[in-house]
């Protein structure tokens, strides 16, 4: 090399040689081969000076840049050789060279890269990486070499031509396919190794990382390994401000909505707990400047999540993602208002976005609350298409606004309290219909923001505070004066959602009583509104009996008229239906049996109750049968019917805690039922009658226990005397009932009404009937699957002697129908009872000490069963009730194994089997599936 002309590089040197210097450096350039002088040079390390490097390096870019197609192959290898000679000589060296040769070096690596790559050296990064391992100063080439190659691929402020735009596009997706892993692999290793000793190579690293992720598979860097490390960098005063420039590409990483909410999610919980969001007690500004673009970037991206998961429909998942923004609120207004300009100003964007978004939610919440209201042509009393439609629009509204409290709980919960607390300020001047839908947002809210058993009033102090305000305006305000049903339901309705509020201020409590009781409730002049108030104070009742103690005889007086039975043939329309008029006298049940009254008192006020319907009961019961008219008969009849009705709905006031007995009130309900029991013997109107005095029996075991027991052979008797098919369907569940409730102490009148029962049964059963008779055998049916349970009860409950003690004859009778209902009938809920039937019968009588005769009965008719059962056509074993009608058929050959032993097995092998023309050898087989073991495997 001419050493004078190489004089001028440096910057001292005087204008001569600087003149000199540059007409030798065009020479080089221009020459075919003079730059391997320079190749040769920076291989050998012949120079010390800076800028004689530097000058080599600037003619080798030429080389490469310029003239790299027109190189022979030879020379094409002489520069990777000058190359990874001039990286090994760097491991060996003391000290690095300057920056400035550095980075003009990896300038000179990146363009060898993008020449060779995809033709002449694949193996570029592996070769480097080969050689530099963990050394810091090729480590520092190899970072250095990978931002140059982002600079000249990837960096799109730089302009490229189409063809190198191609070029640039085949190498990512090589380099994707090829060495990608690898590199983030490498990376993770310097990223742990150097984070102590070497934190400027750390730095680079996370630079490096945060150009790449861009265009790089995301799942290779957002795991759990790579984030968890990162995320500990965030510690590490010099190099968290790197660590979050790393992270902000991360988050602005294109990829799908809910991958990009719950990333973002991830990082913010790990960020929090490690009390990164307490921003006043960070001193670093520098940092704090990062860590706002860093939740800046975050932010931004959950909104971006959100807006393509509303224009995608996805509501759930969209509303999760806003929930997630609106908990980031609080750290956006303290990095917002931080003192520190550069902080403020990197958060702006986020908070200019958010705004945006949430002036779309407020407008859609005022939307709805509006689109709520009626309009003046909705007609209250005769209700059409049009306001169906609309009941029905509101129901799509509830939804939606349901959907935006799960956005923004505060937001809906502050847009509510507003219209309401402005409306309830002038509800005397304002129109119905603002005057409901005000009420109608805070009843909504009882949903939109739910709770667990109705605590609205406990936890959250915000939302508490706010619902507990709005209440209490509610209930004094004097809005349930309002003359209008749509407000008077309303405001009842509310009330009893929110009935807990009660709990809370029960000095409220007379207050509202007094509006159920009066004109505005039980005795408005809209019936629609006295019906729903009738449901409304039984659960309102229910729920704040406790707090009632001294209002109790006042309320039982108060609505002493709407307990009244309304004779038919009194012609005055009555204030309650019937069916409303069962909910307040569930209402005084409860008042009267949940006070604070001796027993002594509760009896007197629970018969003071009941007597009038026992009185009312006997005269229309004398009157019925006087009666010739038919329509005449049922009215008197339904009567009759709700008589014994309400009678037994003030029983659901009593519970385990407060028993009839407890309470006193044992001898009044057995004189309901010796009033109601009569009703049984009358011809008239039999099926009505029966059905309600057999509801009240089912009542009163519950209620009365064992004082129940002398009314029940009586009343059996009447109920078994010409009867139909659903007549005694309903009654075999309340013999079943008394079974299992009572068990040995019922045995004697069981083995007493056990065959009668079943004899009317048969008699039913064996009515002809027209073959097209579809509810004909549908009755007989269900009869056929009643008397199945009624036989599984008895055999059940332990009362073996219920069957035993029956005659041989009626006994044989019975079981035959069994078999035929195992095997004859296409019925599989029914096939599936007699099994579990013949199974218990096989374990009570089959033994050695059972029922005589009964072993030979066992292989006569329930062995056969068992194996004619599932060859019938109508066995269907894709059926799953089918299915288990077979498991039971083979535990029954279980059970008849386990009692009878080899005996069984025997009576297979030498007759059943060989009847059927079983050859032995398949005989055996199958006695062997029969066998204990096999059986106990297969269950």
């Amino acid at each position: 090399m001419d050493e004078q002309a190489l004089l001028g590089l440096n910057p001292n040197a005087d204008a001569l040689y600087r003149q000199r210097a540059m007409v030798y450096f065009e020479q080089l350039k221009e020459s075919q081969d003079a730059w391997e002088v320079c190749a040769e040079a920076l291989a050998t390390g012949v120079y010390n000076d800076d800028h004689v490097k530097f000058f080599c390096f600037q003619v080798l870019e030429h080389q490469i840049k310029f003239r790299h197609a027109g190189l022979s192959s030879a020379q094409q290898q002489l520069i990777r050789e000058t190359l990874m000679k001039w990286l090994q000589c760097q491991l060996m060296n003391a000290q690095p060279e300057k920056p400035f040769i550095r980075n003009k070096a990896a300038q000179v690596f990146a363009l060898t890269f993008i020449m060779e790559y995809l033709t002449l050296w694949p193996k570029f990064f592996f070769d480097i990486l080969s050689l530099v391992g963990l050394n810091p100063h090729g480590v520092d080439i190899y970072l250095r070499t990978l931002m140059a190659i982002d600079a000249e691929v990837v960096d799109r402020d730089i302009l490229h031509t189409p063809e190198e735009t191609r070029r640039n596009t085949l190498i990512k997706d090589t380099m994707r396919e090829q060495c990608i892993p690898s590199l983030v692999e490498s990376w993770f290793q310097i990223l742990q190794t150097y984070q102590r000793s070497h934190p400027e190579l750390t730095c680079q690293c996370l630079e490096v990382v945060g150009a790449y992720v861009s265009w790089i598979d995301l799942n290779l860097i957002a795991n759990d390994r790579f984030v968890n490390l990162l995320l500990s960098q965030m510690s590490v005063e010099e190099l968290r401000e790197e660590a979050c420039d790393c992270l902000f590409e991360i988050v602005n990483k294109g990829m799908d909505p809910v991958d990009k909410t719950k990333l973002v999610e991830s990082l913010c919980q790990v960020l929090q707990s490690a009390g990164f969001f307490n921003v006043e007690q960070e001193d670093d500004v520098d940092f704090l400047a990062k860590f706002s673009r860093l939740m800046n970037g975050m932010g931004q991206s959950l909104l971006l999540s959100w807006t393509k998961l509303v224009k995608a429909g996805s509501v759930k998942e969209a509303a999760e993602t806003l929930q997630a923004v609106e908990a980031k609120v609080p750290l956006l207004l303290k990095l917002l208002v931080h003192e520190d300009d550069d902080i403020s100003a990197n958060i702006v964007g986020f908070c200019y976005e958010y705004l945006h978004i949430l002036k779309q939610v407020i407008a859609i919440m005022l939307a709805v609350m509006k689109k709520l209201t009626y309009d003046d042509e909705y007609n209250f009393e005769n209700e059409g298409e049009d306001e169906a439609m609309f009941v029905e629009y509101r129901k799509q509204l509830k939804m939606l606004l349901d959907r935006l409290a799960q956005v923004s709980p505060e937001l809906l919960l502050e847009a509510v309290r507003r219209v309401f607390t402005s409306t309830m300020q002038s509800w005397q001047t304002a129109a119905f219909m603002d005057v409901e839908v005000a009420i109608r947002l805070l009843y909504m809210l009882g949903e939109a923001l739910p709770v667990s058993h109705g605590a609205h009033f406990s936890g959250d102090t915000a939302k508490t505070s706010a619902l507990q305000d709005m209440m209490r305006t509610l209930v004094s305000c004097g809005v349930s004066s309002y003359q209008h049903t749509s407000v008077s339901l309303e405001f009842f309705e509310t009330v009893v959602r929110y009935d807990k509020f009660f709990i809370v201020e029960p000095q409220h409590i007379p207050n509202v009583l007094m509006a159920f009781l009066d004109h505005r409730g039980l005795r408005h002049n809209s019936p629609k509104v006295r019906s729903r108030v009738a449901y409304l104070f039984s659960r309102f009742v229910k729920t704040l009996h406790k707090h009632m103690n001294a209002f109790i005889e006042d309320i039982l007086t108060r609505i002493q008229d709407l307990l009244e039975l309304a004779p038919p043939e009194n012609g005055f329309p009555a204030l309650l239906t019937s069916d409303d008029q069962l909910f307040i006298f569930e209402t005084a049940g409860i008042l009267i049996v949940n006070g604070d009254s001796p027993v002594e008192r509760k009896r007197a006020l629970m018969r003071s109750l009941l007597t009038p319907l026992m009185d009312a009961f006997r005269l229309l019961l004398t009157k019925l049968p006087q009666e010739t008219e038919e329509e005449r008969q049922a009215a008197l009849a339904d009567c009759l019917n709700h008589a014994v009705g309400f009678a037994s709905r003030t029983s659901k006031a009593f519970s385990n805690k407060q028993t009839v007995k407890q309470c006193g009130c044992t001898e009044v309900y057995r004189d309901c039922l010796q009033t109601f029991l009569p009703a049984l013997s009358c011809p008239i109107q039999r099926g009505v009658l029966r059905s309600s005095v057999r509801s009240f029996l089912h009542r009163m075991i519950i209620c009365l226990e064992e004082e129940v027991l002398p009314f029940v052979p009586a009343a059996s008797e009447h109920m078994l005397k010409d009867c139909e098919a659903k007549d005694l369907q309903e009654f075999i569940p309340l013999i079943s009932q008394i079974t299992a409730k009572f068990k040995r102490q019922v045995s004697p009148f069981l083995q007493q009404v056990f065959m009668p029962l079943v004899l009317a049964i048969f008699e039913v059963l064996a009515r002809p009937a027209e073959d097209n008779d579809q509810t004909a055998a549908l009755e007989k049916q269900m009869l056929r699957r009643s008397y199945f349970s009624f036989i599984q009860t008895i055999t059940g409950s332990g009362m073996n002697e219920v069957m035993a003690n029956q005659e041989a004859e009626n006994i044989e009778r019975v079981v035959f129908t069994i078999i035929q209902g195992a095997v004859d009938f296409p019925d599989p809920i029914a096939q599936k009872t007699c099994f579990i039937i013949l199974s218990k019968l096989v374990e009570l009588w089959g033994g050695k000490d059972g029922m005589v005769g009964f072993p030979d009965f066992i292989y006569k008719n329930i062995v056969p069963a068992c194996f004619l059962a599932p060859l019938k056509p109508t066995f269907d074993l894709s059926d799953a009730q089918t299915v288990l009608t077979l498991s039971e058929c083979a535990l029954t050959l279980k059970m008849i194994h386990l009692k009878r032993g080899p005996e069984f097995i025997q009576f297979l092998q030498q007759e059943y089997l060989p009847s059927l023309q079983v050859s032995p050898e398949i005989s055996q087989v199958r006695c062997w599936e029969t066998s204990e073991e096999r059986l106990g495997c297969r269950d």
